[in-house]
């Protein structure tokens, strides 16, 4: 993967991951697009550089996180995590295998996309409660509306969000909620995909630190990665909540639609007309696994 992939890859996953588009979705169509060989190093470069916009949230949100400290609310999130951690360990080779169905994705892309659309009126009734007063019970089981986005293709903004809402929470609650819940979600998925899960290259196992300092080349990847989705996550986050309070979800679930089906079409014609899988090239270096 070069330096100039891994920034575009990066653009993507900092706009979508806390839209209720599916990042994954979009991570996917873009590798595809570029011609990026699938890899294990390429999956752990696309799970590496959540961590930036895990510190944007951190950085938008920073008096909330750590000045305005309420224990009450650092409990209420690690309450509300532990269900994507148990699942996420137990399902990951069963996720992983998704993966490799660009199609079913796509498809679920767009039954996404047409739930939204009648969201805004299932949800009509909006309250008034903040964040601060988020119980253990509602957090605790937006934490199980946000194991749906397991399956890839849902997306874990959209399906924690609409959690908040169930939980009767109001849109701008219900959003930033998820953004917080994001936080330890995305940094235990990074930390045990970077530090602790082993990766096959060329028939061999390595960690994701190892892959990342394993040439000049893998550690610009990763950094600039990071810095690049740190940047337009942050601008994401907040211009997601007044789209989003001033539009509701009808836009997003049209926007899904016109990519899943876009999607559709793609991987139904690459089925269709399948050229000749070039092997990436045999090499005892992690930046070309």
């Amino acid at each position: 993967m070069t330096v100039l992939e891994a920034l575009i890859l990066a653009l993507v996953e900092g706009l979508t991951e806390f839209l209720p588009v599916s990042s994954t979705a979009h991570l996917l169509f873009t590798e595809q697009l570029l011609g990026i060989p699938p890899s294990e190093y390429v999956k752990m470069v696309t799970v590496s550089i959540q961590f930036g916009a895990i510190l944007a949230v951190v950085v938008a949100y920073w008096k909330r996180f750590l000045i305005n400290v309420s224990w009450s609310f650092y409990k209420v999130l690690a309450i509300a995590v532990v269900p994507a951690l148990v699942l996420g360990k137990l399902f990951d080779d069963k996720i992983e295998a998704v993966f490799e169905k660009p199609l079913v994705i796509a498809a679920v892309l767009i039954v996404g996309g047409i739930f939204l659309l009648f969201i805004d009126r299932i949800f009509l009734k909006q309250t008034h409660i903040q964040d601060r007063e988020v119980s253990l019970r509602q957090g605790l089981t937006v934490g199980f509306w946000q194991c749906l986005a397991m399956m890839p293709g849902v997306s874990r903004s959209a399906a924690s969000i609409i959690g908040g809402l169930q939980q009767g929470l109001n849109r701008k609650t219900a959003a930033e909620f998820s953004f917080f819940l994001a936080v330890p979600t995305m940094a235990a998925v990074t930390l045990y995909s970077v530090f602790l899960k082993d990766w096959k290259v060329n028939g061999e196992e390595m960690k994701g630190i190892d892959m990342v300092l394993s040439s000049q080349q893998n550690t610009l990847v990763f950094l600039l990665g990071n810095v690049a989705s740190f940047l337009v996550a942050f601008l994401a986050v907040k211009a997601f909540i007044g789209v989003l309070q001033k539009y509701g979800f009808k836009v997003w679930g049209y926007y899904r639609i016109v990519v899943g089906v876009l999607l559709l079409l793609y991987f139904i014609n690459q089925e269709s007309n399948p050229k000749k899988h070039v092997e990436p090239q045999k090499t005892s270096q992690a930046s070309h696994p």
